[in-house]
């Protein structure tokens, strides 16, 4: 079955690992927690770009999660590393700078010639105001939509539907004040023909139950793992799907 198949199938945890943050060691912990408790899908990306090889810790998450789907979060083309299952191939769909839209796609055609074992899924992504200025922000150049707008996501997720996008990802960032909310996560379920990732901000495990009861597929935490340690992950995987 093919990454997307796997991903529309299925629902749950996203656990977001940077590994610019993260120690080989301390990935193989995250990556034997996730497998033992049930983590849906692990993410592998940062705002900033990882900055250094993502490789080691590839190698330590699917050493210790062979069967967890692991899914490249990339922030630029030059994130791209092999021995993962796929990447979401992230179109910043909620601001106009080309770099986001296409220019990084078309730098990505060489690793995937490279590596033709690696799905590329098309993705919507929406950057949502999340009440601060987070790093996607900053470094995109880009402002994020409205949350207090469901029609924006409605008619932005749409639009990438039609033009083919298979995936929807909703995100408030990194260290967001506030998660996305439910009549945004709402909005986008009724037009995303795949799966919806919700992020950005979710500290609780009412956060993430209120973003599955919305409709997100998958509710994605990373910077909460990195303050709390790899203990919160079974009671968010609960959450997740309660």
């Amino acid at each position: 079955m093919t990454l997307l198949g796997r991903l529309t199938d299925t629902c749950g945890l996203a656990v977001l690992v940077d590994p610019a943050r993260t120690t080989e060691r301390d990935a193989h912990e995250l990556g034997a927690r996730a497998a033992g408790e049930g983590v849906a899908v692990l993410l592998i990306g940062t705002s900033f770009g990882q900055g250094a090889d993502a490789s080691a810790t590839v190698r330590a998450l699917r050493t210790a999660a062979p069967d967890v789907p692991l899914v490249l979060f990339p922030a630029s083309a030059g994130d791209l590393v092999p021995g993962v299952d796929g990447v979401l191939m992230l179109s910043l769909v909620s601001g106009r700078n080309a770099q986001y839209l296409i220019e990084e796609h078309v730098r990505a055609v060489p690793f995937f010639d490279r590596h033709p074992e690696v799905e590329s899924i098309a993705t919507a992504y929406c950057l949502v105001d999340g009440g601060c200025v987070t790093a996607v922000e900053a470094t995109s150049q880009t402002r994020p939509l409205p949350a207090d707008k469901p029609e924006f996501i409605h008619a932005h997720v749409s639009a990438a539907a039609r033009l083919g996008m298979r995936a929807t990802y909703l995100d408030a960032g990194s260290g967001a004040r506030r998660a996305v909310g439910a009549s945004l996560v709402q909005a986008a379920r009724a037009v995303s023909p795949g799966p919806l990732f919700v992020g950005g901000g979710i500290r609780t495990t009412d956060q993430v139950r209120m973003a599955r009861d919305a409709g997100a597929d998958f509710v994605v935490v990373g910077t909460l793992l990195e303050q709390s340690g790899t203990r919160a992950v079974s009671a968010l995987v609960d959450a997740a799907h309660s």
